[in-house]
């Protein structure tokens, strides 16, 4: 490098130069790009020794590349010094613009801290401007400034160099020459950091399109080859439901195509008792069991299980609906179910259903309470109901029990009154149960009640003795049928064990009950073929009335002891033949 006493410089140190720069800002990787601005110092300023020290994310500095002398190459590389050291050096010296000189005579207080440096000694300067081995000079790089901000950017390193090949400290030429290239090293070592960084975006990104694709497949797999139904539905918005896109399971499960699936939303397909069911599920995800229509009509039971499939930023996006056969589970439960309430031979309610039963019309408390009765609040402003039971065409109203200081009473499921409000006020709470009424006396008084009939077979022991029980049973069996065949719709025949059946009849006058009593013993007394014989009972039937205020075996009691009534009042020899 010529001095600063020459009018010119050398073209062949301009192509130097030249060649420099463009090898700096063509490295292929960030480490070569500080490789390359250290072999730069060397090779175009014209320095036998140049060291980059790169800052770290945390604050401090690394030695990233060195060139000139492989001894101390092998000595720094790698090692760090903190951030307080490096600026404390850059804050003393002589200032050369943007470089920091730091002179023999100065630099032995930096002896002490952790920038890694080499070490060597020499005589005492001959001459002003001669190179001592211990001078210091450090150009430090920063990012290029933005519009309108400070001259300097952020520190991203700084260049250490040593050893001017002329002996000299550098002139005006060299000072500038080595804060342009300082300058430039920054741009480059930005430009390469920029490159790498994207580079390892780019490498993340197509891992994580690879990983998404990979779980896109298997997501794909999963949802078309499982071996229970699946399905995509829109969720939010108008089409709320409505089916986007269904596997082969689900398809085969309802008998439908797949293109015909997507016309329908899942509110299309439930069955209309289960819709708020399924509607409930929808909105909040979870688990439900309902029925869903077939192409055939008929409806299955399934298991259908929501999963909201929510995007960070959007919100909800679809249902994710998992659908499980769960007829013959259902079939089973059913089946338990018919099994726990009804008679095992004769498939009749058993004792426990007909209690059930007969409990649901009752209440605790006594059609004539005192101290009085109104009609409710339906009744008084004219909202009658229909009569749910079928007793008669005309409108029912429910009694509400006044207390003694007026006020309107009402009961809850445990039958524990509690006060409405008081008679004479607006219209307020009321009471929808229908109280269960007697007819009274012995006349027929047209009041319509729940009957309940009980009917103890008479000789049916003596066929089981004299014939089996095999055949007592296929006696019952018929009894059964006859008696169910005999009675409306809506009415319960059940048997209450061994030979005694019940029958409940509501809507009835005492009249009518004494007529379906004279019917039932009419179908039971004709002949019953069992194994080639013709066997005959009879039955006694005592006719009991069921009312609020009773339980249910205070009813069945009741009916119970009529029947004996019935069967004592009757000759021995007549009773079989009804």
């Amino acid at each position: 490098m010529e001095t600063d006493q020459e009018p010119y410089v050398r073209l062949a140190t301009l192509r130097q130069l030249h060649q420099v720069m463009a090898d700096m800002n063509t490295a292929r990787s960030l480490a070569d790009t500080l490789q390359t601005v250290a072999d730069g110092v060397v090779n175009g300023l014209g320095y036998e020794l140049a060291c980059v020290n790169l800052v770290r994310p945390d604050g401090d500095l690394v030695v990233a590349a060195f060139a000139g002398n492989s001894a101390a190459e092998a000595l720094i590389t790698g090692r760090v010094g903190s951030r307080d050291s490096w600026e404390r050096r850059l804050a003393m010296g002589e200032v050369w613009g943007d470089l920091v000189f730091i002179p023999h005579t100065e630099g032995w207080v930096l002896d002490d801290d952790d920038v890694p440096q080499w070490y060597t000694d020499g005589p005492a300067p001959r001459f002003e401007d001669e190179w001592h081995p211990s001078d210091r000079l450090f150009a430090p790089m920063f990012t290029p400034s933005v519009p309108g901000g400070s001259s300097c950017g952020e520190l991203i390193g700084v260049l250490s160099v040593d050893r001017p090949r002329n002996g000299r400290r550098p002139g005006a030429w060299g000072k500038e020459a080595l804060q342009m290239y300082a300058f430039q090293a920054a741009i480059a070592i930005s430009n390469a950091r920029l490159r790498a960084n994207m580079q390892r975006a780019l490498v993340r990104l197509e891992r994580e399109q690879q990983a998404l694709r990979a779980s896109e497949e298997s997501f794909r797999q999963a949802f078309e080859y499982a071996p229970s139904g699946m399905a995509i539905a829109e969720m939010g918005g108008d089409q709320h439901g409505r089916i986007l896109r269904t596997n082969d399971a689900l398809c085969r499960l309802l008998g439908r195509p797949a293109s015909a699936m997507r016309r329908y939303a899942f509110s299309d397909l439930v069955h209309p008792e289960d819709i708020g069911t399924l509607l409930r599920t929808s909105a909040e995800g979870g688990r439900a069991e309902l029925r869903l229509c077939r192409r055939d009509g008929s409806y299955l039971w399934v298991s259908l299980r929501n999963s909201v499939v929510a995007d960070a930023a959007d919100g909800p996006r679809f249902l994710l609906t998992h659908v499980e056969d769960i007829e013959e589970r259902k079939r089973r439960e059913l089946q338990l179910a018919h099994r726990a309430s009804h008679d095992s031979l004769t498939g009749l309610p058993n004792s426990a259903e007909l209690r059930s039963r007969l409990s649901a019309r009752l209440c605790q408390r006594p059609q004539s309470a005192e101290p009085g009765l109104v009609e409710s609040v339906d009744a008084a402003y004219g909202n009658t109901q229909p009569d749910p039971y079928g007793r008669n065409d005309q409108y029912t109203a429910t009694a509400t029990p006044v207390a003694a200081d007026g006020t309107l009473q009402t009961y809850d499921a445990n039958g524990h009154a509690f006060a409405l409000r008081g008679a004479s006020e607006g219209y307020g709470a009321y009471d929808h149960h229908v109280h269960t009424v007697a007819p009274e006396g012995e006349k027929d008084d047209g009041t319509k009640g729940l009957a309940v009939l009980f009917c103890d077979l008479d000789g049916f022991k003596s066929i089981n003795d004299r014939f089996g029980h095999n055949a007592g049973d296929a006696v019952l069996i018929e009894v059964a049928r006859r008696l169910g065949r005999a009675v409306r719709d809506g009415d319960t025949v059940a048997r209450l064990g061994g030979d005694e059946f019940v029958v409940l009849a509501d809507g009835l006058g005492r009249a009518d009950a004494q007529d379906l009593a004279v019917r039932l013993r009419n179908e039971i007394i004709q002949p019953i073929r069992v194994d080639g014989r013709a066997m005959r009972v009879g039955g006694s039937f005592g006719i009991g009335w069921a009312q609020c205020g009773m339980t249910a075996d205070e009813v069945l009691k009741s009916a119970d002891e009529r029947m004996y009534v019935e069967k004592r009042s009757r000759p021995k020899q007549h009773r079989r033949a009804g």
